[in-house]
């Protein structure tokens, strides 16, 4: 065990809401890149049970942060919510992932679409220089469906004190009517210009580049409906404009 994972010892948990929690951990991890994921365990009937996470942390902060949801019926989010300061958690030592700004190309307006805890890695990419040395603009959406699940707000408020006009926030609040929040979905936003007309900025393929993050459906419509707007799938070999990352 000790050779495939490391100790983790925990910081903190905040509970957001009844389903949405934040755990922080100490762990002595390799290298990461904002945007990358580590996986989690902990011991169930003898067995380790494991499931990527995001980091919120940028690489430089510490104790690593990640931001999950508590499935009632699931083997291990139960039992992550349970954990108190310094309880153990066990940690897979190498980070990894692709929804990184190393594999994204360069743009007028980068444009990071979440849902739920999809925000997670884009608030590690908003914390870090490199979106601010690449990017005129940076747009980050955040889409839930109800008003107490738009999270981190002090921490996006702190990212637009430092940033001000460059940095641009764009809430989704589906089931109810929200002030300062789109009520709709982002496929529909887009296709109709309402998050254009909010953000201020043209989603277009010469200008800009777009990170999605969140359930499946959601960054399969997103994706559907930027391909109608002429945007294409990044790859290494064949540019185009749109990073996904599915959660879940």
């Amino acid at each position: 065990m000790t050779a495939k994972w490391i100790e983790g010892t925990v910081v903190a948990q905040r509970r957001w809401t009844g389903r949405l929690h934040s755990l922080q951990v100490d762990a002595d991890l390799g290298r990461f890149e904002a945007g990358q994921f580590a996986k989690l365990a902990l011991g169930v009937a003898g067995e380790m049970v494991a499931r990527p996470y995001s980091f919120v942390n940028a690489p430089h902060e510490q104790p690593h942060e990640f931001y999950y949801v508590v499935v009632p019926e699931g083997p291990l989010t139960p039992r992550l919510a349970q954990l108190e300061p310094r309880d153990v958690v066990f940690l897979a030592p190498n980070p990894s992932g692709f929804l990184v700004l190393s594999e994204v190309p360069d743009a007028d307006t980068l444009w990071l679409l979440s849902t739920g805890t999809g925000i997670g890695p884009f608030l590690s990419i908003l914390r870090t220089e490199t979106p601010w040395q690449r990017y005129r603009h940076c747009v980050l959406v955040h889409a839930v469906r109800h008003a107490e699940e738009l999270t981190y707000r002090e921490t996006i408020e702190s990212i637009l004190a430092k940033r001000g006009e460059r940095f641009r926030m764009v809430p989704f609040v589906s089931r109810a009517a929200h002030p300062g929040a789109l009520e709709a979905r982002i496929p529909q936003a887009i296709a109709d210009g309402r998050l254009e007309r909010a953000a201020g900025l043209a989603l277009s393929a010469p200008t800009s580049q777009v990170m999605i993050c969140g359930n499946p459906e959601a960054v399969t419509d997103i994706t559907e409906t930027l391909k109608a707007r002429g945007m294409k799938k990044h790859r290494r070999r064949d540019p185009g404009h749109i990073t996904v990352e599915n959660y879940w």
